[in-house]
C-alpha cells in the first residue's frame, strides 16, 4: 500500500504543477495585455489543435515516415558499426574516430547541403534522422558489447566456441539493455532531426508547417504542431522502454523494486 501511494504521487504532483503553470500562463495573458499573435493561451492552443487537426494529421503523417526510416536505418548502422567496432582492432581505429566526428559537424550546417545534394524529396530529412540517431545506439552499444562479464567469455571459448558463437550467446544479450538505452536516447531525438531537415526546406511534414505558419502569425498553429511534437517524441520514448520492458524480462524485479 505504501508503494502504491508512492506511485500514485509521484505521478500526481507532475500533473498538477502542469496544471498550475497552465493555469497560470491562461490568466496571465489578459492581465499583462499579451497579443496573441505573441503568447496564445493554451486555451487558444487547444482549439488549434481541433481546428487544424487535417492539417496536423496531415503533417504529422510525413515527419512520421521520416522519423521512422531514420530510426529503422540508425539502428542497421549502429549495429554494423558496434559489431565491428569490437571485433577488429582495424576497424576501431579507423572507422571510431569519424563516428564521433561526426557528431562534431552542427546537423544544421550539413541540412542544407544534403537539401542541394538530395533536393526537396524525403531522403535529406531521413539522413538528417539517421546523423542524429545513430550515435547514441552506436555508442551504448559499443560500450554494452565491451562491458559484458569476461569470465562468460572465457567459458564459451573454453568449450570451443567461435568468436561468433561468443558475439552471439554472450555479448549480443549482455549488451542489449544499453543498446535499449542508446534507442531510446535516439527515438526522443529523432523528431527533431525530422524538423531540423523540414526547417532547411520542405514543402510537407510539422517541421514545414511550424515556418509556414509563423510567417503567417498564426502562433497557436505554431504551438500545435510543436505539442504535437512533443507528444510523438514523449511516445517514442515510452514504446521503446515497453519493447525493454517484454524484451529483457529479467530487468523487471530490479526495475520494481528500485
Amino acid at each position: 500500500m505504501a508503494r502504491d501511494r508512492l506511485l500514485a504521487r509521484d505521478r500526481i504532483v507532475p500533473l498538477l504543477i502542469l496544471a498550475a503553470v497552465l493555469l497560470v500562463w491562461e490568466l496571465a495573458i489578459p492581465v499583462l495585455q499579451v497579443p496573441r499573435w505573441v503568447l496564445p493561451p493554451p486555451s487558444a492552443v487547444v482549439q488549434a489543435l481541433i481546428r487544424d487537426q487535417r492539417l496536423l494529421l496531415h503533417h504529422l503523417t510525413v515527419t512520421l515516415e521520416e522519423v521512422g526510416l531514420g530510426l529503422a536505418f540508425s539502428v542497421l548502422l549502429a549495429i554494423v558499426l558496434a559489431i565491428g567496432i569490437v571485433s577488429s582492432r582495424l576497424v576501431e581505429r579507423s572507422v571510431y574516430p569519424f563516428v564521433i566526428a561526426s557528431q562534431a559537424v552542427p546537423i544544421v550546417a550539413l541540412a542544407p547541403i544534403l537539401l542541394i545534394w538530395f533536393g526537396y524529396g524525403l531522403t535529406p530529412k531521413v539522413i538528417v534522422v539517421v546523423l542524429v540517431c545513430f550515435f547514441p545506439i552506436a555508442v551504448n552499444l559499443v560500450d554494452g558489447l565491451r562491458g559484458v562479464d569476461p569470465e562468460f567469455v572465457d567459458l564459451v571459448r573454453s568449450f570451443g566456441g567461435t568468436s561468433w558463437q561468443t558475439l552471439r550467446v554472450v555479448r549480443i544479450p549482455g549488451a542489449l539493455p544499453a543498446f535499449f538505452s542508446g534507442l531510446r536516447v535516439a527515438a526522443a531525438v529523432s523528431v527533431i532531426g525530422a524538423l531540423i531537415g523540414e526547417w532547411v526546406g520542405s514543402s510537407a511534414g510539422l517541421g514545414y508547417l511550424m515556418i509556414r505558419a509563423a510567417s503567417q502569425f498564426y502562433t497557436d498553429r505554431v504551438f500545435a504542431a510543436v505539442l504535437v511534437s512533443a507528444v510523438v517524441s514523449i511516445g517514442l520514448f515510452g514504446f521503446v522502454s515497453v519493447v525493454e520492458r517484454f524484451a529483457l524480462p529479467w530487468r523487471r524485479p530490479a526495475r520494481t523494486e528500485t
